[in-house]
């Protein structure tokens, strides 16, 4: 029997990320990988898993009725100490800095089971941006057998804060592998308006901006400078579309429909699954974000970002020229846009070269990791530094 490996998903992203894996996984056929869809945000993971072709083996159930932070992580802890006892798992792979990833690694450490962590060595260095990511990510480094770091620079967080350099390598992210994935497979969007703007997008008719702000901190006031930002475009570019998937929260997609009231070209639609997500993104000009996949996954499409925070732990894309953090003042961001959108010399500086992320191998290279923890192969080669950008579907 296959030793089993067991991958942790309670979010989207997770989801997105681990998929890759899984398939990498089954396709070697030296584990079996087991996706355990923990309940966190159930309907999300699922849609995730089933745009790349994959679904959970195991959905646990939550019991949520607060909504609080020490609720949830002490329902997933529980629950996932109740799974492990019913399974044998060799290995848990978590993912990423989420409280699926944190109750994760401590139900495992205190089951004694080796925690494989992939996405490791992000760093922002302020434990109160990205709140609560940063504190979830450092607590779960103290415990992982194996850090799998998507970049140099986050492989050098890790040794920076002692981690034994053994078992510490850099694999790439995973995101690429699923975002080169998705944009290959048929997208049927819900939204007819969606469909329209993507169609007119991938004929050369429009320009496209992709525009998200859904973390915590980008509500109320910051959200509002965002999108008098987006209308002074909209009004300046006649040719500019914009494509907003707007958060769930009632009160904020109230905030994002009455400030883009009558606005010409402004499609705000319900949060978008992640295959047409990521075509849109596939297809945009340009994409002002908050969000921390969205500026991993850009630079695979070649598309600039605008980063609406005041510091990303993706300081590679930034670094790299892909990304720039504009934060949340309107002028700036305006400054920014009208920038790319009027100078072809400053767009192409964007365009860069090199791909910080990945190369689409990082799920490969991640089932060599677990393999070599298990006694199976010795760990894999690290990624290139220098990798050429992936290209769009056409």
């Amino acid at each position: 029997m296959l030793p089993e490996v067991h991958l942790l998903a309670g979010t989207r992203p997770e989801a997105i990320k681990l998929a890759p894996v899984a398939a990498a996984m089954r396709a070697a056929g030296r584990v079996r990988p087991v996706l355990v869809a923990t309940g966190q945000h159930p309907t999300m993971v699922a849609e995730a898993l089933a745009a790349l072709g994959e679904r959970a083996d195991v959905t646990l159930e939550l019991d949520r009725s607060t909504g609080s932070q020490p609720e949830l992580l002490s329902q997933l802890v529980r629950e996932l100490d109740a799974h492990f006892t019913r399974t044998t798992p060799r290995i848990v792979v978590v993912q990423g800095d989420t409280t699926t990833t944190l109750a994760g690694a401590m139900a495992a450490f205190w089951r004694r089971l080796p925690v494989v962590h992939l996405e490791a060595g992000l760093r922002s260095g302020d434990l109160a941006g990205p709140f609560p990511e940063e504190g979830n990510r450092r607590m779960v480094a103290q415990i992982a057998a194996l850090h799998l770091a998507p970049t140099p620079l986050a492989a050098g967080n890790l040794l920076a804060e002692g981690t034994d350099p053994a078992r510490v390598i850099v694999i790439g992210n995973t995101v690429v592998d699923a975002a080169l994935d998705v944009v290959c497979r048929p997208v049927a969007f819900a939204d007819p308006q969606v469909a329209a703007v993507e169609a007119a997008a991938a004929a050369g008719e429009i320009r496209l901006a992709l525009v998200t702000a859904h973390r915590r901190e980008s509500w109320g006031e910051p959200l509002d400078r965002v999108l008098r930002a987006v209308r002074r475009l909209l009004d300046r570019y006649p040719d500019l579309w914009v494509v907003l998937p707007a958060h769930p929260n009632p009160a904020v997609r109230a905030q994002v429909d009455a400030a883009l009231a009558g606005a010409q070209r402004a499609v705000v639609t319900d949060p978008l699954p992640y295959a047409a997500l990521a075509r849109i993104l596939s297809r945009a000009t340009i994409v002002l974000t908050d969000s921390g996949g969205i500026q991993e996954e850009a630079p695979t499409f070649g598309v600039p970002a605008l980063v609406l925070r005041e510091v990303t732990e993706r300081v590679e894309s930034v670094e790299a020229g892909c990304a720039r953090l504009v934060g949340t003042d309107e002028d700036a961001i305006l400054e920014q846009a009208c920038r790319l959108l009027d100078d072809p010399v400053a767009y192409a500086s964007m365009v860069v070269s090199t791909n910080p992320y990945g190369d689409g191998y990082a799920a490969r290279r991640t089932e060599q990791a677990v393999a070599a923890l298990l006694g199976l192969d010795r760990l894999p080669a690290p990624m290139p530094a220098l990798l050429k950008p992936a290209l769009a579907a056409s």
